[in-house]
């Protein structure tokens, strides 16, 4: 199942920056008619978008009829941060636009469709930053807020590794290969690396099993994202910045999902400001996936996410 896109122009938005753009925002939307059964937003992560469940979904093993998140009981919308490229749509000026103003952009395309009320807004990685944006502004959103291997502003640490995509996104030849090679090394972990090659040769090209598989996800995700793209996602990575003091405002349920192994958006930092908002509000809770693949796991561990995610979308 598959939706086609749909699109709502925002004139004369107004950035964080004081910039004002005409925004093109382009969306779609699987399951019933809008307003005819609760709502789900989902915030894509860095290479994704829109197209969340069905034909080549990306969250298929989550999103769709009969599935956790059921398309027969929910409509389920998500919007492609603009400058994706999944719409076409490139943003040359990508130093414009902070996670807030991705929020904003997304609150008014809500506003458009006359969304007030959520059931649920789930996002992971980048998709799960904007979400914590979108609450301090809209504190009653959504009645359930699930933070999916994600935080609610740049570590040190992920600033250093944005800092080190930066360098090689300007390198001049093969700038989105060589930075996706790197990206990789963040999304997964020694041990999940050193298990699945063991340090083999591929027989034919004579090289590292696991330098073939580098290599080819550098040049698979350059067949499918742009230079342009890349580099709006990961400035978007190097400033996140929610305003804490507002997070404890939020009405929804919040249900944090950590990666026991995440290098990226580690698991303790998710666990701190859990226990931080634990202070002030009832309804907080911690939800962990164990595995030894690192941040990517949200994406591979489907049996514990399902199992999590049924508890919280389907808790009575």
């Amino acid at each position: 199942m598959k939706t086609s896109l749909q699109h709502i122009t925002l004139k004369k938005h107004q950035l964080v920056s004081g910039k004002i753009l005409d925004i093109d925002l382009s969306y779609q939307l699987f399951g019933p008619e809008l307003h005819s059964v609760p709502i789900v937003l989902v915030n894509h992560a860095f290479t994704g978008n829109s197209n969340v469940t069905g034909e080549n979904g990306w969250w298929n093993s989550i999103i769709g009829e009969n599935k956790i998140i059921d398309t027969n009981t929910f409509s389920v919308i998500c919007f492609n941060i603009p400058g994706n490229g999944f719409d076409g749509s490139l943003i040359k000026k990508y130093q414009d636009f902070t996670p807030k103003d991705i929020a904003t952009i997304f609150l008014q395309g809500l506003s458009f469709l006359n969304i007030s009320k959520l059931h649920t807004l789930i996002g992971g990685s980048l998709g799960g930053a904007i979400g914590w944006e979108m609450l301090a502004i809209n504190t009653d959103l959504a009645e359930n807020f699930i933070p999916v291997a994600c935080d609610y502003k740049t570590s040190d640490w992920l600033h250093a590794q944005c800092l080190v995509q930066q360098f090689l996104l300007d390198h001049p030849i093969q700038p989105l290969q060589k930075a996706r090679v790197h990206a990789m090394l963040c999304y997964r972990t020694p041990a999940s690396l050193n298990e699945r090659f063991k340090n083999e040769i591929h027989p034919e090209k004579k090289i590292l099993n696991s330098h073939d598989w580098l290599k080819f996800h550098g040049e698979k995700l350059n067949e499918r994202f742009s230079l342009d793209a890349y580099r709006l996602m990961n400035h978007l990575l190097m400033t996140i910045n929610t305003d804490e003091k507002k997070l404890e405002n939020i009405k929804a349920n919040i249900h944090f999902i950590g990666v026991d192994s995440d290098l990226f958006f580690p698991a303790f930092e998710m666990r701190k400001c859990q226990e931080f908002l634990k202070q002030k509000k009832s309804n907080i809770f911690y939800h962990e996936i164990k595995s030894i693949h690192g941040h990517d796991a949200f994406l591979m561990e489907y049996g514990q996410l399902n199992q999590i995610l049924n508890t919280i979308i389907h808790e009575k």
